[in-house]
């Protein structure tokens, strides 16, 4: 379980990032290219975009300036985040960083100069655009919101800077932070961030995974007043410029981009504070009794109903299980999942200083690369399956938009992965017919897809928006009072059923997402779609696999009421959310009638 240093892994177990360019010598050409695209730019067009041709024509022009933009960005920025320990990576990331924030503030005066042109050209320029037209339209919509060309150049200046409360957060996680080893009845177990959340907290062994979880919160809490500090920085800095740019407050700054209205927002995470509770306390019970443990504890909360039905999994299988699940999205869905394995667009090493969790980062009309850490686990393959779904997203949105029109909004960003967690699901349960089994994949679906995207990421939200009350109403937060929000979080959840130890009210350091807005509440807005859509499949069949793949392709162009229709649901109410609790109810309910059918054991 000891973690290998980089050059140490397997290079088929790496992403080949020669597919963005075959050597760095091409990157650094691209940058000189790009640089002197940009200055071609500002001399062209700064002081004459007045007119809705030339408005038309600029953008047009920055088109290609932005993918090229993108290519640098993941060249440099994807082989830092596979190893934070090595320090050429970073010293090249952080020139090609400050390389781009320069060419960011040469095109800043791109947006203000085109809102000071007037008011006919603007709509003119709209309806003449063709691939730019949404990025317009949207544009227009900040107007109000737009502070001076002089004031937007100086802040995109200031564009690494005001990244650095993350940049802290990461270099602290995946570079500084260094876990000692414990030791359980004699024998000693290592110990690292992606051990604990990839392995220890899964770990069937209650005495192995309480000690892990008692050592690594002891860690974390010396790393407390740092971390804080940085979030509390990063906080009161999004306070600032929402007050700059003439917000009512922070929230309504956060979700304007997201096309989001605050009611959208707190529903969200009240009606599944409220009415999920139950069902997860019930799945806390269960998990309880069926261990035979003396409580239940926060430390237990992600172990298998089933831990010896839990079979391990190569990255060979993982293969075979994604792309038979997913086949129901055509022919083209699986060649993209074919071209993923063999072309290398996935990390699937675990090594010292790489990040944690996993993600997916595409580049326009090519591939995208995915960062997980593989443990041969079931769970793996759901968090593969998660993250090709956005790289399916691309696939379809860049074929079918402009670069400008490629990404929704951050509210549904997340339905095609969590689609894809469900579909996996879906098609494990009817490969064969056995209890034991099925409980078994159900299991999963409850104690990964949704208990991640419903239960982790809903409680950071109810956090986070806790914080920002605090800062939206002038005051800040330190380590102690981002703690005790946190501890009253759990309990408000767990209530009774499951007992929340010293420590974990430290879980507010392990999330790097409140670096990112309000992004924690959209994974459970995202599932609640994508729940509804697999529904619908599962009824409807080819018609609304056809409505789901519109919903993939149409990008940004719509905001997320309307993707949300083109997939067939109505978003303005709370019908689908609540319709999906119903549904994990209903998982749970099954998983504990199996589980008396099977061990004789009632909840």
């Amino acid at each position: 379980m000891e973690l290998c240093a980089r050059k140490d892994v397997p290079v088929e177990q790496t992403w080949d990032l020669s597919l963005i360019y075959k050597e760095e010598r091409l990157m650094w050409e691209e940058l000189e290219q790009t640089k002197l695209a940009v200055k071609t730019l500002s001399e062209k067009y700064s002081g004459h975009l007045d007119t809705a041709q030339s408005i038309v024509n600029c953008l047009n022009d920055m088109e290609p300036i932005l993918q090229a933009v993108s290519r640098l960005w993941s060249y440099a920025g994807l082989a830092m985040e596979a190893d934070y320990t090595d320090a050429k990576l970073r010293e090249r990331e952080e020139k090609v960083s400050d390389e781009i924030t320069r060419m960011e503030r040469d095109m800043a005066f791109v947006d203000s100069e085109i809102l000071l042109a007037p008011e006919e050209e603007l709509n003119k320029a709209a309806e003449l655009a063709e691939g730019c037209r949404m990025y317009l339209q949207d544009l227009i919509r900040k107007k109000a919101h737009m502070l001076s060309p002089e004031t937007e150049k100086v802040l995109a200046a200031l564009g690494k800077a005001l990244d650095v409360p993350y940049d802290v957060y990461n270099t602290m996680k995946l570079a500084d932070i260094s876990f000692d080893s414990f030791t359980v009845d004699g024998k000693e177990y290592p110990l690292g961030y992606s051990l604990f959340e990839d392995d220890y907290e899964l770990e069937a062994d209650a005495g192995v995974r309480r000690a892990a979880f008692r050592a690594f919160y002891d860690t974390l809490k010396k790393y407390k007043n740092t971390t804080a500090a940085a979030y509390n920085a990063c906080v009161s800095q999004e306070k600032t410029m929402s007050e700059l740019r003439g917000f009512g407050s922070v929230f309504d700054s956060l979700l304007f981009n997201q096309k989001v209205t605050r009611e959208m927002y707190d529903r969200q995470i009240d009606l599944i504070t409220e009415r999920l509770a139950p069902h997860m306390r019930r799945y806390a019970r269960l998990l309880g009794k069926k261990h035979g443990l003396d409580k239940m504890t926060f430390a237990d909360l992600k172990i298998a109903v089933d831990p010896e039905y839990d079979p391990k999994v190569t990255i060979a299988q993982s293969h075979r299980f994604i792309r038979e699940g997913l086949s129901i999205l055509g022919d083209d869905y699986a060649q993209m999942i074919d071209r993923a394995y063999r072309e290398r667009w996935v990390d699937f090493a675990r090594n010292v200083g790489k990040s944690t969790g996993g993600f997916c980062s595409g580049l326009y009309r090519k591939n995208s690369f995915i960062l997980l850490n593989w443990n041969d686990r079931m769970a793996d393959v759901f968090t593969l399956a998660h993250e090709l779904g956005h790289a399916g997203q691309n696939m379809y949105s860049d074929m079918a938009q402009s670069y400008y029109d490629t990404d929704p909004s951050t509210y549904l960003v997340e339905a095609p992965s969590t689609m894809n967690e469900l579909l996996l699901s879906h098609h494990l349960t009817h490969t064969k017919e056995d209890k034991r089994f099925r409980r078994w994949v159900l299991s999963n679906l409850v104690s990964n897809t949704y208990y991640h995207n419903f239960v982790t990421h809903l409680r950071e939200a109810w956090y986070q928006r806790e914080v920002y009350r605090i800062i939206d109403g002038g005051g800040s937060v330190n380590a102690d009072i981002l703690s005790d929000i946190f501890r009253k979080n759990l309990e408000l959840f767990w209530g009774s059923d499951v007992d929340i130890p010293e420590g974990a009210e430290l879980t507010w350091m392990r999330q790097p997402h409140y670096y990112m807005g309000l992004y924690s509440y959209t994974y459970s807005a995202g599932l609640t779609v994508a729940t509804q859509a697999m529904l619908r499949i599962e009824s409807e069949g080819e018609s609304a696999v056809k409505d789901w793949k519109r919903f993939l392709s149409a990008g940004g162009t719509e905001d997320p009421v309307g993707l949300a229709r083109i997939a067939g649901f109505d978003i303005t109410t709370d019908a689908p959310l609540n319709a999906t609790i119903d549904y994990i109810g209903s998982l749970i309910d099954e998983i504990c009638r199996l589980t008396e059918e099977i061990d004789g054991i009632r909840v």
